[in-house]
């Protein structure tokens, strides 16, 4: 049976330390301020929201949530965005995904400011992981590659395999990995012969929104196993992996919850402070 992740006990840690990080910060500038934009009234969208509030008032930052409607306009927006950019009091601006269709998710992403751009999904700064600068990168990504670092894990030629390839997870964890000198396979659910694919990673990363879509056969003995899937099945909150099957046969799993979710709190904390950092550096060298 593999040892269990717990990113909760890792996140806790982190949250312990930036606290200590905010209270000097503070001390300088008076506040540290988080804006989110939420757009439309999606249950998980909202729970997400208020536990990123929750964990920045556990360490001291201001979080500020701006709610629009669910047909306000692109143009509503990119308005808000453009106007908490030019707020001085406002560190970092996250868009909780997903956007109403009606609303391009290009065009918000183009829009966030680098300098204030917690989730590092402005064009310009995922641009930055492809010279393996990974100080500020998205959220999730970030925690995942911090959990391997907390259990001491050599990504030095591994072969890791990622099933999912969007623009928040999979393509950037995939740099992040390359960066580390692992060697990686980006797949997804119209991925023919995807058993072929997941049975030969040493780590195997899935994301896919598919509930226990990866089950024991496709896993190889000794895996470490990061499942980042939230679905509700049968009244219960369950990962992309068949959890209890799996965990037999890898030597390294993430339960659901209790494993990447809290980690993509604490990196989206530590971004905050991290773009506070460098605006105080700003003001000096201006």
């Amino acid at each position: 049976m593999g040892e269990i992740i717990d990113g909760k006990k890792i996140a806790e840690e982190i949250k312990k330390n930036l606290k200590e990080e905010v209270k000097a910060l503070k001390e300088k500038i008076g506040s540290i301020t988080l804006a989110t934009i939420l757009v439309g009234d999606d249950p998980a969208s909202r729970i997400y929201v208020n536990m990123k509030s929750k964990a920045c008032e556990e360490i001291g930052i201001t979080s500020k949530v701006y709610h629009l409607p669910s047909d306000s306009s692109e143009k509503d927006v990119l308005s808000l965005i453009e106007t908490l950019g030019r707020d001085h009091s406002i560190n970092a601006i996250l868009v909780q995904l997903p956007l109403p269709k009606h609303i391009s998710l290009k065009k918000v992403m183009s829009k966030l400011p680098i300098d204030k751009d917690v989730d590092c999904f402005n064009p310009l700064n995922l641009g930055s992981l492809f010279f393996s600068e990974q100080d500020l990168a998205p959220c999730t990504p970030k925690g995942i590659m911090r959990m391997l670092a907390h259990h001491e894990i050599n990504l030095e030629g591994k072969d890791v395999v990622i099933v999912n390839h969007s623009i928040v997870v999979g393509k950037p964890l995939a740099l992040m990995f390359l960066a580390n000198d692992a060697t990686v396979q980006v797949c997804h659910v119209k991925t023919k012969n995807l058993k072929e694919k997941t049975k030969n990673a040493d780590i195997l990363v899935v994301a896919a929104g598919k509930p226990k879509l990866i089950n024991a056969e496709m896993v190889k003995d000794g895996a470490i196993v990061i499942d980042v899937g939230i679905n509700k099945l049968e009244k219960k909150i369950v990962g992309d992996v068949s959890f209890d099957e799996v965990k037999e046969k890898a030597s390294l799993i993430t339960p659901v919850p209790g494993g990447v979710g809290p980690m993509t709190i604490a990196m989206l904390l530590e971004n905050t402070i991290l773009l506070t950092k460098r605006q105080i550096e700003g003001m000096k060298n201006a």
